[in-house]
């Protein structure tokens, strides 16, 4: 099988790119390496925002998988542009030299940050969405969000695929326009998509002392500067952590499995095992033999209480469960190669 894959050099793209290669797959790799996540660059690389260049390569492809996008929190608005160059624009030229060069099966990296918050329940009310906090909360040290109905704080439960939509951030709206995107170029060429929506990846190779990285990288950076991991909020925030060979082999089933034609499938991509940031934090200082962590309060503006994912339906549709385990995963990650 002939696979294009973009963003075949960053953190999870070399791992499919490993992956596909052990099993004997000709993979052509397409990469800007952005400053963002790549601290050299090689002369003459093309991204994916060259159509022509991407045209080209598409030659005898059986299928995309697009791994090419800014990631990360960011800084602030003013990466706006950053974000919708790389992400929105590289989509949907990948889309339209996809389209010329018929070619209808895409498996394409979509994160958990398109959900916003996740789902939750109140004792009383049941099942609800709850509303951004607000800032006077969060300075008063108050994290869970309240009940719309009752004011009171809410459970949180496992977030299904079909869940209310609702990005904070730059990076969570143009996730989200990537999977809108592609989910229209599947209507109008009959083509399917594997939308897989990555809870929070780590493990080597991730890129490191950049504000683009994941919270697993900030940790291990910070850990490795001789400092302790600033841990925002109480600590008590949920996420589900997932290792990236778990992650690339994900994609590497997706890609074997074509999707129902026309038609975008999302698949929650996670362990199915929630821990606290806290708990990251705590285990990887362990690990590293470093300082405890400082737990100090506050939340930067986008940030969202609880997200844990629901791994039911990549089960069944992918045969996708994640192999290796949180305790496992931290103490391999102390001690595995950043970028």
């Amino acid at each position: 099988m002939r696979v294009l894959l973009t963003g075949g050099a960053g953190f999870i793209g070399s791992h499919i790119a490993d992956q596909l290669a052990g099993q004997g797959h000709d993979v052509v790799v397409l990469d800007a390496y952005l400053p963002q996540a790549h601290r050299t660059r090689p002369d003459g690389v093309h991204d994916v925002t060259d159509l022509d260049t991407v045209k080209a390569l598409l030659d005898g492809v059986d299928v995309v998988c697009h791994q090419a996008a800014v990631v990360g929190h960011g800084l602030d608005p003013s990466d706006a542009p950053l974000y919708a160059r790389n992400n929105d624009l590289g989509t949907a030229v990948l889309l339209a030299a996809m389209h010329e060069k018929k070619v209808k099966h895409l498996v394409m990296a979509s994160s958990m940050v398109v959900y916003g918050e996740g789902r939750y329940e109140c004792a009383e009310h049941g099942l609800t969405r709850a509303a951004p906090r607000r800032q006077a909360d969060i300075d008063r040290g108050r994290y869970e969000p309240p009940c719309p109905h009752c004011g009171e704080p809410l459970e949180p439960r496992l977030v299904p695929e079909d869940a209310p939509l609702d990005p904070r951030s730059t990076y969570a709206a143009s996730k989200l326009a990537q999977e809108h995107y592609a989910a229209a170029w599947a209507r109008q060429t009959g083509g399917d998509v594997w939308a897989l929506r990555y809870h929070n990846v780590y493990g080597p190779r991730m890129p490191k002392n950049t504000p683009y990285a994941g919270v697993a990288s900030l940790f291990r950076s910070a850990l490795e500067r001789g400092e302790a991991p600033t841990v925002l909020e109480d600590g008590r925030q949920r996420r589900d952590f997932v290792h990236v060979t778990d992650v690339a082999r994900a994609n590497v089933l997706a890609i074997h499995q074509p999707g129902t034609p026309g038609t975008l499938t999302a698949l929650n991509i996670c362990s199915g095992e929630p821990h606290t940031v806290g708990d990251l934090a705590t285990h990887l200082a362990e690990a590293c033999g470093g300082p405890r962590p400082r737990v100090v309060g506050g939340a930067r503006s986008a940030d969202v209480r609880h997200v844990v994912a629901d791994p039911a339906r990549a089960r069944d549709l992918l045969g996708f469960r994640a192999e290796t385990s949180f305790a496992a995963g931290v103490k391999q990650f102390a001690t595995d190669p950043l970028r």
